[in-house]
Formats: C-alpha cells, structure tokens, sequence
C-alpha cells in the first residue's frame, strides 16, 4: 500500500501562516522575460597577458552567439575591500552591473592553489544583502578558471562554495584550462581544442539555466524560515505601535 500524504498539520515545528505549498504553475508556465538573458563576466588577473581575461572575451563571444547581452567588468582600479568608501567609482560600477544581470561567469586564475585576490576583492564588494535588494541571490553562476601548469580544480571549487554563499544558482559544469599559455594564440584567441568545446558546454548550459531560472528566481528563493522572520517583526512592530497609541 503507498504511503499516506504528509500535510503541513503533520509538521509540529511549522507553522502554519507561512507554510506554502509548492505551485507548481509558478514554475512551469513559460511567463518569465523576454529580453536577451544578461550576463556579467568577472575575470581575474591585471596582466597585459591575461588568460583568464581571453577567456572570458571567448565566452562572451559564445554568450553573444547564444543570444545573451553581456557586460565584462575591468576591475583594474578597483580597490581592496574596506580600503575605500563604497561610492568609489569602481565599486559602485561593479554594484550597477551586478544589479544588471540575470547570470554571470566568474574566470579566475589558479596562484598558489586558490583563486586570485583580484577576483575575491570583487566578489567581496558585493554585498550579499544591500537594503531590501539581495545582489546575487537567485542569479546563475558559470565558472571557468586557468591555470599555468597541469589541470586543476581548486579555483573553481573554491568559486563554487563562494556562489553558494552570494546564494547563486551555480550550473553543473564547468571549465578548467590546464597550460593556458599554450591554448591561446597571439591574438588571445583560444585555440581549437576539447578545452574549448568544454567552454562552449558551459556557456551554453549557462544561458539555459539563466533562461530557466530569471522572472523565477524571486519565487525559487523565497524561503520559509524568511517569510516567518518577516511575519514576526511586523507583529511586533504593530504590537510596539499598538502599545504607543495606547
């Protein structure tokens, strides 16, 4: 015999008034935007010759290819977190294209086993709460990272746990380009190769999770233990006026 259906009324720690159950029409119904998805591309390194920069330019290329607008951050001049007010100019123009965007890819460099600190600092000045607005909760996530020597993964699980704390929807693959100086030309230009064919699987993944996720994601993010701790300040808020009035 099946199980019998569990309700809500099952669920002594829950309560009730914000409890939802899943609507299901909310996400399958194809009611999202139209636009082109928007993505923001952040790479890592100051380098004239910087692999992680021609990467991202050959995964903008891509996106573009796959019908997205894209925006790539120059995060020369960008101060270290805390060393400068939050209106420098170069934060507030990371902020704006963060606000922009539906999707991002994050490239970095692998230097001493970790990501680089010219994309930590930017990841740092995004805040993951700016008054009402949550910059990168609900957005996707791509992340591809380059590497000097033999293949790695460090800078990319590093990003991953980090995409999950920015609370990102952070796509299953991912790219990983060992020996960059011997994949790209004198152009920059990223060489034919299985790596790339990799880089073209995540930017197309990318736009498909962003068209998945976008004009949804509000909903997908919207939490339980967030709505209750919303219901509960503004029961004690009107208690507190209640008792003023009073």
């Amino acid at each position: 015999m099946p199980e019998p259906k569990s309700s809500h009324a099952d669920l002594k720690n829950v309560t009730a008034a914000d409890f939802q159950e899943i609507d299901r029409e909310k996400l399958q119904v194809p009611t999202g935007p139209s636009h082109a998805p928007r993505i923001l591309l952040l790479y890592g390194s100051l380098r004239e010759r910087s692999y992680s920069r021609f990467l991202v330019h050959e995964a903008q290329r891509l996106l573009q290819a796959y019908g997205a607008e894209t925006r790539i951050y120059d995060p020369s001049g960008l101060p270290l977190p805390d060393d400068s007010a939050a209106d420098h100019p170069k934060v507030t123009e990371l902020r704006n294209l963060c606000a922009w965007s539906e999707g991002q890819v994050w490239c970095s460099p692998e230097r001493h086993g970790a990501m680089t600190g010219v994309l930590k600092s930017q990841i740092d000045w995004i805040p993951l709460s700016f008054g009402a607005i949550r910059p990168t909760q609900g957005k996707t996530l791509a992340l591809m990272q380059v590497s000097g020597g033999s293949q790695s993964f460090n800078a990319v699980n590093q990003m991953r746990v980090l995409g999950r704390w920015m609370r990102m929807v952070t796509i299953p693959n991912q790219s990983s380009v060992p020996k960059a100086y011997q994949e790209f030309d004198d152009d920059g230009r990223m060489k034919p190769s299985a790596l790339y064919d990799r880089v073209v699987d995540v930017m197309e993944e990318l736009v498909k999770f962003t068209l998945l996720v976008r004009g949804r994601s509000d909903y997908l993010v919207d939490r339980y233990s967030e709505r209750k701790a919303d219901r509960e300040r503004q029961s004690a808020a009107q208690d507190a006026a209640a008792g003023v009035s009073l």
